[in-house]
This record gives structure tokens, C-alpha cells and sequence, in this order.
């Protein structure tokens, strides 16, 4: 399945697993999760839902979302909320 989660040093990590733990690497902990999905038509990637072990991404644990570089230009939406409105977003 198409899982995202957030890590406690505020990167934006994704990728098609089984579990949300299995995008954690090391030492990494996570402060939520949930599911994504590409709407390329409207440029947008869609954040939603919660994970099952971690729940819903808690923004307000964190500063700054290091987002990969490859989504820049992507307007990303959590829940249909821009994430912005929730932490600033910095593109690594």
C-alpha cells in the first residue's frame, strides 16, 4: 500500500509497503502516518488517513517537514489542507 510517514527529525518519508514501520531506518522514530496517492492532473500529492501503530501525523511536534526535492512543485495536501498551514515545508 502507498504509506507516508513523519519522522521525529521532521522528514517526510514514502513509499509502497506493507507496514508503516518499514519505512522507518536505524534509529528513526515516527510521529505518524498515513496514506498518499499522486494527483498529477492538479499537480497536487494527497496526505490522508492515520497509521495504525503511530496514528495521525502530529505537526506540532516539529518545525520544519524536510520534504525530498522531487516533490517540489507539488502543492501538498493533508486531509485536503495544505500541510503548510500546519509546519513550514523545506525541500532537500
Amino acid at each position: 500500500m502507498r504509506k507516508f510517514i513523519v519522522t521525529h527529525t521532521g522528514t517526510l518519508k514514502y513509499g509502497d509497503v506493507r507496514m508503516h514501520k518499514d519505512l522507518l531506518r536505524g534509529k528513526e522514530m515516527c510521529i505518524g502516518g498515513g496514506y498518499y496517492e499522486f494527483d498529477y492532473i492538479s499537480n497536487r500529492l494527497l496526505l490522508s488517513g492515520e497509521s495504525y501503530d503511530f496514528g495521525k501525523p502530529k505537526w506540532n511536534y516539529i518545525d520544519e517537514l524536510k520534504v525530498p526535492s522531487s516533490l517540489q512543485g507539488l502543492t501538498i495536501l493533508y486531509e485536503g489542507q495544505d500541510i503548510r498551514s500546519f509546519v513550514d515545508v523545506k525541500f532537500v
